[in-house]
């Protein structure tokens, strides 16, 4: 059976289709920096109304490449949340609609699950997969969270941010720098400049296995750096590297220090990590060396599977669809909010 599946929670418009082994045929993603970028940040109005304009391209470019027709399709899967409401209802009417037309079953899932399960994507023959159950990092612009993850419709909450997400905190450190929207790519490759000692930011730990997040305090700290060099005269393109390094160093310590206690308060040896922060290469090295040392089996799927994507979503609505869960009909709304699933 053939999946399509349909990602348009935030800025990004993605299609993917998927058979029922899990292997991704075809992943489109449209994406809105350049949009964006203009304003540092994401418009909620401009992003749902240029998802109306690129919707129908992607999915038909999904299918072309996938080498399918719609009516190839045995079920869809389309993001309900959590997300810009505008964002996710353009996809969600569209599924619906073609529903209707077509008499295609549907699926709705949830955005930060379909994250988590983002490592059972398979696009070659040598794709490792992790076997039930695992601890989810998912990690972010919009969310930072730690699971248990004990099947695709099984997730227990252990942590979240309780403020900026990281990758929320990546963008807004990006801005004072001067580097752009989005910001986790130039602050990855700015960071590999600089001396990550340079200045040792707080880390927001709390106590031992307290598994919530807090980035604010940190972006603070960056500002006030920034501000203090600006006074000055010393803002320089060596000190932006340093502060960059830095910054990343603080974040990245939190997010594996916390994964790892996660892990032992859970007895769990199978850690995933996904989400767009995900692709940080200074996460990945570290996140590597840790559970190396440790004995944890790490999954970290590939790049594009990190960030928003339609394949994500197809294969979770794949196989919840196999379950009987989740079936959408034409009551099914948006639900822009974590905490209404």
């Amino acid at each position: 059976m053939f999946v399509l599946g349909i990602e348009s929670s935030c800025d990004d418009m993605a299609a993917s289709v998927v058979d029922d082994s899990g292997l991704v045929l075809s992943s489109v993603v449209s994406s809105q920096d350049d949009i964006h970028g203009l304003y540092g940040g994401i418009v909620p109005e401009l992003a749902s109304r240029r998802h109306i304009e690129t919707i129908v391209p992607v999915v038909e470019e999904a299918l072309k490449r996938a080498g399918i027709t719609i009516d190839d399709v045995g079920a869809m899967a389309v993001t309900r949340g959590p997300g810009l409401v505008g964002s996710i209802l353009i996809g969600l009417s569209f599924v619906k609609a073609v529903s209707f037309a077509r008499s295609i079953p549907f699926v709705g899932v949830n955005h930060l699950d379909a994250h988590a399960l983002s490592a059972f994507l398979k696009d070659g023959a040598e794709d490792k997969t992790p076997e039930f159950p695992f601890v989810s990092l998912v990690v972010s612009g919009g969310h930072t969270m730690l699971s248990l993850v004990e099947g695709y419709d099984k997730f227990k909450l252990l942590g979240q941010t309780r403020d900026d997400a990281a990758g929320e905190a990546f963008d807004k450190v990006a801005k004072l720098l001067g580097l752009g929207y989005p910001g986790g790519k130039p602050i990855d490759d700015l960071a590999k400049k600089g001396d990550a000692k340079y200045i040792h930011y707080k880390r927001a730990t709390i106590k031992k296995y307290n598994l919530e997040f807090s980035f604010s305090g940190l972006k603070t700290g960056v500002l006030n750096t920034v501000k203090s060099l600006e006074e000055e005269g010393a803002l320089t393109d060596e000190a932006k590297a340093d502060i960059a390094a830095s910054f990343q160093e603080s974040v990245v310590d939190v997010l594996v220090k916390k994964a790892l206690w996660a892990l032992d308060k859970t007895d769990c040896d199978r850690l995933v990590v996904a989400g767009g922060v995900a692709c940080n290469s200074r996460l990945r090295a570290k996140l590597k060396a840790a559970t190396d040392k440790e004995g944890i089996a790490l999954f970290i799927p590939k790049p594009a599977y990190c960030s928003d994507n339609g394949a994500m979503i197809a294969l979770l609505g794949l196989r919840l669809f196999e379950e009987g869960l989740s079936i959408g009909s034409f009551e099914t709304n948006a639900l822009p909010n974590s905490d209404e699933f």
